[in-house]
């Protein structure tokens, strides 16, 4: 299965993320070949990388490696292909404009039936690739759209919708996703694989750090540094990146995560 991870943070740090690395802790390397990708928020923009290609032998991850991410909220993946073929349309985060706002958004698990069932008919978005994560995501816009008519919409009212498809994605198959509005970060936690071959919970950890002024937080694959204040930060990822207090999302459990910090 892929591999996801996200990050939220209360002020813009330095972020290094070794997406080879990174896959090395799904305990499964090889298998992370089909592609990697990065979204990070700057300011209500966002910036965007993916390729169809392993991490490893990638000259845009050197150039991301040198150059440094500085972000308070990012979401990435590395892939694993399941459904669609190794291009950079089925690489993820998924990136698309509405109301005004950059939402992103990046999917582990198979919905196997979510393409040919009527419920989830895409509208007013229509993927680009053939994956089911980015069916999914244009289905969860749609459903969005209404609420993004005048500007940010209620935190609560948008957790509804997020909590309610998330409900429906679990009956089709594992659904762990991450995804971003530029205000707030949601994380669904469901199954995946685990190292011994079954499906089941957890799908997603998460670890909230308190980096002095300064400091510096290192894990599998991932370094961020705070040079100004005080850091706070919220971090998920497919499996524990460290050997620090990770802690295992419930299955079907829905956080909302704010400047470092879970909400709501």
């Amino acid at each position: 299965m892929c591999e996801l991870f996200a990050m939220s943070a209360r002020l813009p740090s330095d972020v290094e993320l070794s997406f080879e690395e990174f896959s090395r802790h799904g305990g499964l390397t090889a298998s992370h070949k089909d592609g990697w990708g990065i979204a990070w928020y700057d300011g209500r923009d966002l910036h965007s990388v993916k390729e169809p290609a392993p991490a490893a032998s990638s000259r845009w991850v050197r150039f991301l490696q040198e150059t440094r991410v500085e972000s308070a909220l990012l979401i990435s993946h590395v892939r694993k292909a399941t459904q669609g073929g190794v291009f950079s349309r089925n690489c993820q985060p998924f990136v698309r404009e509405l109301g005004g706002a950059m939402h992103a958004f990046a999917h582990n698990g198979d919905l196997a039936d979510l393409t040919r069932d009527a419920l989830y008919r895409t509208r007013s978005f229509r993927p680009v690739g053939e994956t089911d994560s980015e069916h999914a995501f244009c289905v969860l816009l749609d459903r969005l759209r209404p609420l993004w008519s005048d500007g940010l919409p209620p935190l609560g009212a948008r957790l509804a919708v997020v909590t309610e498809f998330a409900r429906e994605l679990r009956l089709l198959g594992p659904a762990n996703f991450l995804y971003s509005d530029g205000d707030a970060l949601f994380a669904h936690a469901h199954r995946r694989h685990q190292s011994d071959g079954s499906v089941r919970a957890p799908g997603l950890w998460r670890l909230s750090r308190h980096c002095p002024q300064g400091g510096t937080f290192a894990a599998g694959g991932l370094r961020i540094t705070s040079d100004a204040e005080e850091q706070r930060v919220l971090l998920f990822a497919s499996v524990p990146l460290s050997a620090e207090g990770w802690e295992p999302l419930s299955e079907g459990e829905v956080v909302v995560a704010r400047e470092g910090l879970p909400t709501g």
